[in-house]
């Protein structure tokens, strides 16, 4: 079985499973690390990000100022790029046994999303109560129960990062002027929406395709390693 068809059959499992247990809140890191690509690539380009907004349907919003117009084509690639890359990272970092490190980065990049830029109140209560929770996590529980809420995040946030990119090439499909990021591209570069919510979606399923690699290439060697090692024997 190919690489893609697995990586297909594996984002069709997960949804189909997390959607058994009520993982709505938890949904929102997607929307946080997407918004959060859009305020970090922002400041890096010399711009003011105003405030980033939260809300409960996991969807959210980033309000910034740029003094170069055409830093909007950056600012505005972050966001699906940086949750789809993010993805990666976790399943990547699981494959290395580093699934402490992956909650860590997770705890860090929430409490600078609640320091520097979230403003609205559903935001701000989701982002105190998440790092209370991963802190707790880290801090207190089992390693089985820790790896259990990992892997929630790391497929919850797969699972986001991939159909997000989807779902905006039906609204694209729909209404050119309602796209989100895909819009403003292009509107700044003449190229239609929907080609940009094309690009972002091969662009998900590609790194969704190296974070199941990542996942299932560590479970192979675990099952490799828990085998007993055949013995060799030698008669004359």
């Amino acid at each position: 079985m190919s690489n893609w068809v697995k990586t297909i059959l594996f984002l069709i499992g997960s949804a189909v499973l997390t959607h058994w247990i009520p993982t709505a809140f938890f949904r929102n890191l997607d929307t946080m690390v997407h918004e959060f690509g859009h305020a970090v690539v922002t400041l890096a380009l010399s711009g003011k990000v105003m405030y980033i907004e939260l809300y409960r349907d996991q969807s959210g919003v980033t309000l910034s100022t740029m003094t170069k117009s055409w830093a909007i084509i950056p600012v505005s690639l972050a966001g699906y790029m940086t949750a789809s890359m993010f993805a990666w990272f976790l399943f990547s970092a699981y494959a290395k046994g580093k699934q402490r490190l992956g909650l860590q980065v997770t705890a860090i990049l929430s409490i600078l999303s609640l320091v520097l830029f979230v403003r609205n109140g559903y935001g701000i209560m989701f982002l105190v109560g998440f790092i209370v929770i991963t802190v707790v996590v880290l801090a207190l529980t089992p390693k089985w129960l820790r790896d259990f809420y990992y892997l929630l995040l790391a497929f919850l946030c797969l699972e986001e990062s991939v159909f997000g990119p989807i779902s905006l090439v039906l609204y694209a499909a729909q209404n050119s002027g309602k796209a989100g990021d895909a819009t403003n591209l292009a509107n700044h570069t003449g190229v239609p929406a929907i080609v940009w919510a094309i690009g972002f979606t091969l662009f998900a399923l590609w790194c969704a395709k190296q974070a199941v690699s990542a996942f299932l290439g560590r479970n192979k060697g675990a099952a490799r390693r828990s085998r007993p090692a055949a013995v060799s024997s030698y008669r004359e």
